[in-house]
Order: structure tokens, then sequence, then C-alpha cells
């Protein structure tokens, strides 16, 4: 007992020593941390304002634009101009069905390209610094969606299979090691070890991408009504009229 009691008044006595130090690197009261949380505010608030002058300073100095007319940065943004350069090219397929269905554990889902494949190797590809992608020859935009079901692939309205071909202009070494630092891309490699799922990555001196021709028109949903209860919402596009769904 008198072990015991000593130690814990010696446990007692440092954090008394430890509390009464004021050194304390969090604050210790609802005060305190108001405190350093507006200051904090602060700092962010002159930070965002500095930033904002840095935009609208590069935004005076870029050459003016003549109404109608736009700026060959906007085209590259929204993949309507034709790029050429170096890169890479990805292809990806299925695995072969295994002979022997009844001595194997696989799924048939072990043996295909998913979605989430696909999306870790853009990814990747973007990380990389890639200036423009396609997949199938179509150009990707910020606003291209890649959806799968099954093996099967859609995108930007049509429907294709297996081999899936992704190509991205850029830097090579960059692109092939991003591909390589990826853990989606990773991932698919054990898969490719294990089951047999297809994977080749090929470097390109010279690559022409097409524009993207489709609409560039976003959608977004409305309730309509006071809001307060629920109704049927609206579709519509920017620019357009709304309309019931």
């Amino acid at each position: 007992m008198a072990a015991v009691a000593f130690a814990a008044g010696l446990l007692f006595a440092t954090n008394a020593s430890v509390f009464s130090s004021g050194q304390q690197r969090n604050p210790q009261n609802l005060v305190e941390l108001a405190q350093a949380e507006t200051e904090r505010l602060d700092q962010q608030e002159e930070t965002n304002a500095r930033l904002r002058e840095e935009v609208e300073t590069l935004l005076a100095s870029r050459p003016a634009v003549a109404e109608g007319e736009v700026d060959d940065q906007v085209l590259h943004s929204i993949g309507r101009d034709a790029v050429r350069g170096p890169g890479v090219e990805v292809q990806m397929w299925d695995a072969p069905e295994p002979t022997d269905a009844g001595g194997t554990d696989l799924h048939p889902d072990d043996l295909v390209v998913h979605q989430q494949d696909l999306e870790a190797v853009m990814n990747a590809l973007w990380a990389g610094g890639a200036e423009a992608m396609t997949i199938q020859d179509q150009r990707i935009t910020s606003t291209s969606g890649v959806r799968c079901v099954g093996n099967t692939l859609f995108l930007h309205g049509r429907t294709y299979s297996p081999p899936y071909v992704v190509r991205a202009i850029g830097d090579v070494q960059q692109l092939e090691d991003s591909l390589e630092r990826s853990p989606g891309v990773q991932i698919y490699q054990q898969y490719v070890d294990a089951v047999g799922l297809g994977w080749s990555m090929t470097q390109l001196n010279d690559m022409v991408m097409p524009p993207y021709t489709g609409s560039t028109g976003l959608q977004h949903a409305e309730v309509i009504g006071d809001g307060t209860g629920p109704g049927p919402a609206t579709v519509e596009p920017f620019g357009g009229t709304a309309e019931e769904s």
C-alpha cells in the first residue's frame, strides 16, 4: 500500500508540473480555442486576399480576346482543339476463362476490366501531367463519364468492348512513373499476374488526338415550387428551358 501511495503521489506531482508550465501546444479552454481559431481565420483570409490579387494580376496580363472569339487555352481546356505530340498508350482486356472451372475459386468479375480499373489509369495519367487523353479514340474532357456494365464500356453515348485503349499525350517518363506509382494500377497489375488480365503500355513518339465534338452543356436538377415539400424536379440545361423529369 505504501508503494502504491508513493507511485500515485509521484504521478500527481508530475501532472501538476507539466500543466503548470504554461507551455502547452494546444488551447486548454474554450476562450483560448476561440482566440486561436480567430487568429487562424485571419491568416487564411490574408492568404486568400493575396491569392485573389495574384489571380487578378495574371488575368489582367493576358491578351484581350475579341467578342465572339474563344481563347486557345479555353478551347484546349474543353477539348475542342486537336492535339499532337508524344505520349503513352495503355491497353487493357479481359482474362481468358479458366479451363478447369471446378478447380478454381475465381469469380467471373475477377476476369474482366472494371470501371475502377479504367479510372485508375486515367487518374494516374492526369496526375502524370497528361495534356490530352482519348479512350477508344474519343477525346476525354472534364465532363466525360466512363461507365462499365460487366465487360462493356459506355462512353459519350457509345458502347465498346475490350480491349480498351487509353492514350495520353505528355512527358512519357512522367506518365509511366505516375502509372507505376498509382495504387489502383498496382492492384490491377496483381490481377494481371494472378488471373491473366490484359495489360500493355507502349511509348508513342507521335500521336494526333481529335477534338471533342459532343455537347459541353451541363444539366442540373432544381426543386420547383416553394421547396417545402416533395414535388417533381426539373432538369434545366444551362441557357435552356426547364423540362419536367
